[in-house]
């Protein structure tokens, strides 16, 4: 494969826009796991000890065309099933917009962000990690420690006198104490929590396709919540953008919360048991609902 001509083509279902989502992707400046410049997307894709740096960028035939910049894939079809599960392309969003249409939370959200997919982080360190930094603090101060996390920690591909940076390895992040992390501007506590997570998964207890075996989304959310560091959020948090699990319902998250106060123009947050009551339509496309009422706001 020569490193600059090689391309792959990757069809686009219909209900997807590339607007909807490059401004999703676009949202925090200091997001430092990819670039999004000119309407093109670079980032490194990692599958195994092999790392790629792609380019991305959709065409006016509704078609991802993914060029291969620096690293060779093994196997390019991994690349186009990291792509695919990252922006959800294999769901069929038409039963969710059907429901959306008439429900009085999620009809605007669905007609400005018609063909947002579902942002995924698909690996499962990465995603448990966000998932602990973003813990109790606001969105842009997590972006913050997340950069510091990924720069101190990750390893990076230089093209074009930039660089394009890796998600530190659990394996490395299992060799630290909480000491080698205090220059990251969170607590010792969440140092604590992640090294116990890249432990878990270095000693092989924890892993995605382990996980997924449980089958069960009550299985598989009592699974996570069993590990330290992770409570109901953080779990259906993995849940919504890792593990892809329709159901996941972080019914307490802050975002939410504040989206329906918004959409609503309650002048107090909902109940935990009012929120219930309005997202009994969205059974089985919790996750979607969620995605679209944070984009409100985030």
């Amino acid at each position: 494969m020569n490193e600059v001509n090689e391309y792959i083509v990757i069809p686009l279902p219909e209900a997807f826009n590339m607007k909807a989502n490059f401004g999703y992707l676009q949202r925090n400046k200091n997001e430092c796991m990819y670039e999004i410049e000119n309407d093109n997307i670079t980032r490194v894709i990692a599958i195994g000890e092999i790392q790629t740096l792609v380019q991305i960028k959709v065409n006016e035939k509704n078609q991802m065309v993914v060029h291969f910049l620096k690293g060779k894939p093994r196997d390019p079809n991994k690349v186009v099933h990291y792509i695919r599960e990252w922006f959800d392309l294999d769901n069929d969003l038409t039963p969710f917009y059907e429901i959306a249409k008439a429900d009085p939370l999620l009809k605007m959200p669905v007609k400005d962000f018609y063909g947002l997919r579902l942002i995924g982080i698909p690996d499962l360190f990465e995603a448990l990690c966000w998932g602990v930094l973003g813990q109790q603090i606001n969105l842009g101060f997590a972006y913050t420690l997340k950069r510091q996390f990924v720069e101190k920690f990750g390893e990076s591909i230089e093209w074009d006198g930039k660089n394009y940076w890796i998600f530190p390895s659990y394996e490395r992040i299992a060799q630290l104490t909480p000491k080698d992390l205090a220059d990251i501007k969170m607590t010792v506590k969440k140092s604590e929590y992640i090294i116990g997570i890249a432990k878990l998964m270095a000693s092989g207890e924890l892993f995605k396709e382990k996980l997924m075996e449980a089958g069960h989304f009550k299985e598989v959310e009592k699974s996570l919540i069993k590990i330290r560091g992770i409570g109901p959020w953080t779990a259906n948090y993995v849940l919504m953008r890792c593990l892809r699990f329709p159901t996941a319902f972080p019914i307490d998250d802050v975002g939410l919360i504040n989206a329906v106060k918004t959409l609503l123009n309650m002048d107090r947050k909902p109940t935990k048991e009012e929120i219930l009551a309005l997202s009994i339509p969205w059974a089985n496309w919790e996750s979607y609902a969620t995605f679209y009422l944070w984009r409100v706001l985030y």
